[in-house]
């Protein structure tokens, strides 16, 4: 039996339970979706967008679904702390792929959010008591003829975060999210997160994603972003989980004019991930600033696939990834800014630089730009190096030990990207996170009383 087959019939036999305790807006994608997964399958290294990524292999252990959507019993708000100095954030747990809502807190904090006439929570039960506001924006710009571990989302995900912020609304302190990988057996997550920002309305959105250490876990999440005219997101998304993890994430984002975007991604400590971000700039005036940064080390795997299509003129995109490479880990990027024959007057950058520290490391990288209007300033760029000798004699030669030295000059590598986040504090401790796993000092993330962002 094929690995997608046994998939196929899993659906075929549980689809009927899975609609029946969803929702419309999320049901009426389903079978779509599972059609275009069961005609073409996992993506392979064949496929010209996955050469370094084999994602079939990734869903060939027998994992569990959670198809009935059970709670298990874990109360993460007593588990899991957040220790960043002076920041205060509306937070949210996914555990495994069902949202969390059996705490006092959780119903706190939606209160606090409609207040501000803000609609948040489970996105299985938004879809249930808003489904016209839900199926306004559900699988409107999540796409998969290209990639279809997003059809295979599309057919199974029952839950997920949902976030509506309406016209010029600021909301009072960052939404935090936590998603949470914990059960007592090879288990598979498949969740769905939706994310709307009216027009002239700011969110800030903290994402990080954890793991516990005694089974394989695979996730797959995918979220649909919406910015209107004139709104502001900063999305922060940080990876801290452990070598039995296979993490999937597809990022989706329309811009409309005037709207400013900032993405920042920093893989931290990971087994096996491969994200997708793909921005379409849909009204002029438009920005994006898309940042990301990946440290590997033992055998691990990072794989960033970028897509941004300037759709109309005046519109800007800068874009910059780093990756820092050591033992036998392999890293990748491919990204891709394509300008539209009617944007003109577009700007946009693209920048990936990587260190490879050891022999045995590699690093793939593809910045690539696909251009068809004539009056645009656009450039991109790649280097592959090793730390500079010279700068390590020379702190050597004042002292400074070649282990610290070192991690010196890999801290100072990384600082553009953790510069891009706005959130002071936030950005504080990233610094001192990252200077701790270069100094090989994170805790395991089960314990976690201090890494969460």
């Amino acid at each position: 039996m094929s690995v997608e087959q046994s998939y196929i019939d899993i659906y075929n036999q549980m689809a009927g339970k899975v609609k029946a305790q969803s929702s419309a807006p999320l049901n009426a994608l389903r079978d779509e979706a599972f059609k275009a997964f069961a005609d073409r399958g996992f993506p392979t290294k064949k496929w010209e967008d996955f050469q370094r990524s084999d994602l079939r292999e990734r869903y060939a252990t027998d994992y569990g679904m959670n198809l009935t959507q059970f709670n298990i019993n874990f109360n993460p708000y007593k588990t899991f702390k957040c220790d960043v100095q002076s920041i205060k954030s509306h937070l949210f747990f996914v555990v495994n792929d069902v949202f969390y809502c059996n705490d006092p807190k959780v119903a706190d904090e939606i209160a606090a959010l409609e207040q501000q006439g803000i609609v948040a929570g489970s996105l299985r039960q938004v879809a249930q008591t808003h489904p016209e506001l839900v199926a306004k924006y559900y699988g409107k710009a999540a796409k998969w003829d290209v990639d279809t571990t997003v059809a295979f989302n599309t057919a199974f995900a029952q839950d997920g975060f949902f976030i509506y912020v309406p016209k010029q609304v600021q909301i009072d302190a960052p939404i935090q999210i936590i998603n949470v990988m914990n059960a007592d057996l090879d288990m598979m997550a498949t969740s769905r997160n939706l994310v709307v920002v009216e027009e002239g309305a700011k969110l800030q959105l903290l994402v990080c994603g954890h793991a516990a250490k005694q089974f394989n876990y695979l996730c797959n999440r995918v979220t649909e972003v919406f910015v209107g005219n004139y709104g502001t997101l900063e999305m922060y998304k940080l990876e801290d989980t452990e070598c039995c993890m296979t993490n999937i994430g597809s990022l989706f984002v329309e811009q409309q004019a005037d709207s400013n975007v900032l993405i920042n991604e920093i893989t931290l400590k990971n087994g096996f991930t491969r994200n997708n971000i793909n921005v379409e700039l849909k009204g002029e005036h438009a920005e994006l600033n898309l940042c990301g940064m990946a440290i590997g080390d033992g055998d691990k795997h990072i794989d960033n696939h970028t897509f941004v299509k300037h759709a109309v003129g005046h519109c800007k995109t800068n874009e910059l990834y780093k990756y820092i490479m050591n033992d036998a880990s392999v890293g990748s990027f491919d990204g891709k800014i394509m300008v539209d024959k009617d944007s003109q007057k577009t700007e946009a950058y693209q920048s990936n630089r990587n260190i490879v520290v050891t022999p045995t490391a590699k690093m793939y990288t593809k910045p690539h730009l696909e251009i068809y209007a004539d009056d645009v300033k656009c450039s991109h760029g790649a280097t592959v190096g090793q730390l500079d000798k010279e700068a390590l004699f020379y702190m050597q030669s004042r002292g400074i030990p070649e282990a610290e030295a070192r991690m010196l000059l890999m801290v100072a590598f990384a600082n553009d990207v953790i510069e891009n986040i706005r959130i002071e504090a936030l950005r504080t401790r990233m610094r001192l996170l990252v200077e701790r796993r270069f100094r090989g000092e994170v805790k395991a993330c089960s314990s976690c009383p201090d890494l969460c962002m």
